[in-house]
């Protein structure tokens, strides 16, 4: 039970503005990382801001990807990686490593990553959602809060 749950809140398409990370050691949360992510050109889609509730305002003096890299990857690297919808974030992580010539082979970690929607949806629980599940589970969440999420993946997945 020794893993890292992360989230990525975005500000367009793949490009994160918000990241949470969460440590697991033998089943206890050992360490949590949040921080704001200013995207290239510090661009937002009005529909993420809805979302999030996370505005260029908050990022224009926040660190690029690249600046808060190596917090990712230190907390990343050869580890197993848990998120709730883990293609996204996944997708996000990869494309953001590739776009400032980050080589994702060097995280050491699977191609796929572990889902909590997949096992949850395999238990029979309909919606997926993070909040529904979480309702379900009776987990405390403060929604599309990128650290909020992130520890609530990772007791979602103790708890699986």
């Amino acid at each position: 039970m020794t893993f890292t749950a992360i989230d990525f809140e975005t500000a367009t398409a793949y490009h994160p503005c918000s990241v949470g990370i969460v440590t697991v050691e033998n089943g206890i949360i050992v360490d949590e990382f949040i921080s704001l992510i200013k995207p290239p050109n510090n661009l937002y889609s009005p529909f993420t801001i809805q979302v999030h509730g996370i505005y260029p305002r908050d990022t224009v003096h926040a660190k690029s990807f690249a600046q808060v890299y190596p917090e990712i990857q230190k907390r990343l690297q050869n580890r197993v990686v848990v998120a709730h919808n883990e293609s996204f974030d996944r997708n996000v992580l990869a494309k953001s490593m590739a776009l400032y010539g980050f080589d994702y082979a060097n995280l050491n970690i699977a191609s796929r990553w572990e889902c909590t929607v997949k096992i949850y949806k395999a238990k029979g629980l309909k919606p997926t959602k993070l909040s529904d599940c979480c309702r379900e589970m009776n987990i405390a969440l403060n929604h599309h809060e990128a650290l909020s999420d992130a520890r609530a993946c990772a007791k979602l997945y103790i708890l699986r």
